[in-house]
Parts: structure tokens; sequence; C-alpha cells
């Protein structure tokens, strides 16, 4: 047996910073590929504005990026056990305004 405060072999010490742990909103992404690498932008786009940023961009090995794949899919079939079926965009109307109020002329 070992202490508590000693690793095992194995384990991997994660640390995140309060900054990072807060988070950054992103309801886009833009995946690219090259033979080396897969590229995701996050981005946060606003109704209204006609110029968004990236908010964080991710870049993966393809094995990793697979990998990420398959925890995604894991992950969702898990929500989805618990919590019912995501619907798909296209099923969902999606509001213009975004919730926001109606622009008027």
């Amino acid at each position: 047996m070992s202490a508590p405060d000693q690793q095992q072999p194995n384990q991997l010490n994660i640390e995140i910073s309060e900054e990072v742990a807060e988070g950054t909103y992103a309801n886009l992404a833009i995946i690219t590929h090259s033979h080396a690498e897969f590229v995701l932008d996050f981005v946060n786009v606003m109704p209204g504005t006609p110029k968004s940023k990236v908010k964080s961009r991710i870049i993966l090995t393809p094995q990793h990026a697979k990998r990420f794949m398959k925890a995604i899919a894991e992950n969702i079939n898990k929500y989805e056990a618990a919590n019912g079926t995501i619907k798909d965009l296209e099923e969902v109307p999606f509001p213009m305004n975004f919730g926001g109020p109606t622009a008027q002329a």
C-alpha cells in the first residue's frame, strides 16, 4: 500500500489554472486538417456582429484527433443515456435573433 499523497506509476497529475477552469464559450467549431495535424478552431459567433474571433485553437495529431472523436462519441452516448437524445440543430427551430430582442427597421 502506498501513502495517499504518493502517485501511482501510471498516474498523471494534471493542474488547471483558475482562468482556464472558467472555460470559454464557443458555438462554432471549424475543423481543418493536413497530412500531419488536425486544427480545431473554436469561435463564439454573436448575432449582428459581422466579424468573430477564434477564442481557442487546438492542434492535434491525426491519432489524437481520432481518440478525441471516440471520446466525444462515448461521452455523448453516456449523456443521452442519462438525459435523453440530443436533437440535431436541423431538428430544432433555430431563432435567428439568438434569443435577444428582434431588430426593427
